[in-house]
């Protein structure tokens, strides 16, 4: 006594039948053709017709419409979307407004984000690493390569006198320190 209900193994004729697509240029059959960058369907009359299109569509949908924020350029709503690259962040006036938002823009708090110490040439930048995790640089890379993990205030070291300092989240509340290895001296309230 088999609990196995075979007719889902057995062969249908009608399953067995080719479903293809058409060409629209020549009406010979699209086939699933390979490239070095992915699948696409391709005309089989390949080269007499090269008719290619990809294999997905990828049509970017409305995921959300963010109500408190305006595009800069035409004062629309934004609305966050998924494209054929993922998620992003576009203008609800699209195609009449091309805006996206990209993550290299700057954002409110990096105004008062100091100097670079290191080379005394590029200012310093919050970005985000592969992660998400937001670290701070200097906007001269990579001639300059200066780097810090924890947001950086403009105040002098009082003991090597090292431009800036960083704050650091502690169990305690905030600390700033000094980012220099050789230093690493935490200000107090009284420095």
């Amino acid at each position: 006594m088999s609990k196995i209900d075979h007719s889902l193994f057995s062969a249908d004729k009608h399953a067995l039948e080719k479903e293809y697509e058409v060409c629209p240029k020549c009406g010979s059959e699209l086939v699933i053709r390979n490239s070095k960058t992915g699948p696409f369907l391709g005309c089989a009359s390949y080269p007499a017709c090269d008719f290619i299109r990809p294999l997905a569509h990828h049509d970017s949908n409305e995921i959300k419409i963010l109500e408190d924020s305006a595009c800069p350029e035409c004062a629309k709503p934004l609305v966050v979307k998924n494209g054929r690259y993922g998620m992003f962040i576009g203008c609800t006036g699209y195609p009449q407004c091309h805006y996206i938002a990209h993550d290299d823009e700057p954002k409110k708090d990096e105004a008062e984000l100091p100097a670079c110490p290191k080379c005394k040439k590029g200012q310093l930048v919050a970005r985000s690493n592969k992660f998400g995790k937001t670290f701070y640089s200097c906007d001269c890379y990579p001639s300059c390569k200066y780097t810090l993990n924890n947001k950086p205030v403009a105040q002098p070291c009082p003991k090597c006198d090292w431009p800036i300092v960083i704050e650091k989240k502690m169990a305690n509340g905030t600390v700033l320190q000094c980012p220099q290895k050789s230093c690493l001296h935490k200000l107090t309230n009284t420095d």
